[in-house]
């Protein structure tokens, strides 16, 4: 995987920052609380939703069980219908196959929409890197891209950002782009969407190539599809002679039958539509309609072990509906950034560490990145048991060794022999009774510092609760 947010600070340590700052908690906050609200109510529409639910679990989980088969099923797919497929086992041959693909057409610029997978790769520091400039379309992405910043969630990529803090970015920043901001521009929404409208319509006008996603693609037939709320998805995948689409491995479903499960639950969880404004499928290329070259990136970087492992695939169900961000508690507090990944939240947490492995700081602290509450799992459309993931990688972590889980092995060690004795224990009970009043109410070290900063050490006992049942209960 990339290593674009590799090299960040534990997640710890850019949550306890994230916190700190009232702005963001409040932007966050609002958002997430207001997303969430529409969904419950949209939820409740739908009678059958436990049975959706379950069948999506269903669909997912037998087409990655039989991913090989459905994957060269999809390739002879598109081929037949005039596309070209690409397979790129990880980021830096995902970036290559883009790149020269790009300067095939000898264009310098592209547009760009739904495109997490270019951004968990960095396709944008790549082109930028071969002399090729990437439009950002999705209007919060765009908003990112001009703040110089990085996406925080998966739905609202500027879910951090106000309306005050939109305005003075497009005013700063807009001109360097392309058209610049309206004069006198407000924080008004309506004022904000259309002096993007009009900064980006010039490049899709202009741009002859494109570059997309996907949500899901159709084996049966090599239909890909993009679901979206703006247009501008729509925009992009018309307009421009070539079209690349960078995508996942796992974004496979067999047929259109089983597309239409997923058509209903995705925008009621993600947007809590009933159906997205816009749903847009291509299959292939046709003369005198949409681009008359289109490819495929079939995208692994670390999808396949991540497949391989038992309990941890079910990451790979994932629909990116943010679902889960919107009721973590956590997320809430810290935001996205703190994630460290394209990634965020519950999803993030399980998903980047298998893609990615644990190797680093920032890996390695995701899966304790949550209190176990389970409220991920609840409204996952998917059913993906982001919980038990989650413990299931902490155990793969703490296996690796490092200074803190080296501590807490020689403590258990030291434990266990001191609970066979007994009289050891007596004797130690009554040292501790007997200091009490030199016991600190926080323990010295990093790892156990991490456990009580935010509790303090239970007090002792003036004596052992062996003594006191020798003196009252003889």
């Amino acid at each position: 995987m990339s290593g674009t947010f590799v090299g960040m600070p534990a997640f710890p340590e850019a949550a306890r920052e994230a916190v700190g700052n009232k702005t963001l908690r409040g932007n966050l906050r609002h958002a997430t609380h207001t997303i969430r609200a529409k969904r419950a109510k949209a939820v409740t529409e739908v009678s059958d939703w436990a049975e959706l639910r379950e069948a999506g679990k269903q669909i997912k989980d037998h087409t990655l069980r039989h991913l090989d088969r459905y994957l060269v099923r999809l390739e002879e797919s598109v081929v037949a219908a005039g596309g070209t497929v690409h397979w790129a086992a990880d980021a830096d041959e995902a970036n290559e196959i883009v790149t020269q693909l790009v300067r095939m057409t000898g264009e310098s610029e592209v547009v760009k929409v739904k495109s997490m997978a270019t951004q968990e790769i960095g396709l944008n520091e790549a082109l930028e890197a071969a002399g090729i400039r990437a439009y950002e379309t999705d209007l919060a992405e765009l908003i990112v891209q001009l703040g110089k910043d990085r996406p925080s969630h998966i739905l609202v990529p500027a879910i951090h950002r106000n309306r005050g803090e939109i305005r003075d970015i497009f005013e700063r920043e807009m001109s360097e782009w392309g058209r610049p901001a309206p004069e006198g521009l407000t924080d008004t929404p309506a004022e904000l969407a259309e002096a993007a409208r009009l900064h980006l319509r010039e490049k899709f006008l202009r741009a002859k190539v494109g570059i997309s996603g996907a949500n899901f693609m159709v084996a049966d037939t090599g239909t890909l599809v993009v679901v979206e709320s703006e247009g501008n998805g729509r925009m992009c995948l018309t307009l421009p002679e070539t079209l690349i689409s960078v995508v996942g491995i796992e974004k496979i479903v067999p047929t259109w039958q089983d597309l239409e499960v997923f058509l209903q639950t995705l925008p009621r969880s993600s947007t809590a539509e009933r159906m997205n404004p816009y749903t847009s499928t291509w299959t292939g290329t046709t003369d005198e309609d949409g681009p008359r070259n289109f490819h495929l990136v079939l995208l692994d970087n670390g999808r396949t072990d991540t497949l391989a492992d038992e309990v941890g695939r079910q990451a790979l169900r994932c629909i990116r509906c943010s679902a889960c961000l919107n009721v973590c508690p956590v997320y809430e507090r810290a935001g996205g950034h703190a994630y460290g990944s394209v990634y965020p939240g519950p999803i993030g947490a399980i998903l980047s560490p298998q893609l990615r492995g644990t190797q680093s700081e920032i890996d390695a602290s995701l899966p304790y990145a949550s209190s176990l509450c389970g409220a991920c799992y609840e409204v996952c459309p998917v059913a993906i048991d982001i919980p038990e993931v989650l413990v299931h990688l902490r155990e793969r972590v703490a296996d690796q060794g490092g200074a803190g889980h080296r501590l807490e092995k020689a403590a258990i060690k030291a434990a266990g022999w001191v609970l066979d004795r007994p009289a050891a224990l007596a004797a130690g009970e009554r040292l501790a009774s007997r200091t009490r009043g030199l016991h600190p109410n926080r323990l010295p070290g990093p790892g156990a510092r991490q456990w009580t900063e935010s509790r303090d050490l239970p007090k002792m006992p003036a004596e052992p609760f062996r003594d006191w049942w020798r003196k009252n209960r003889r």
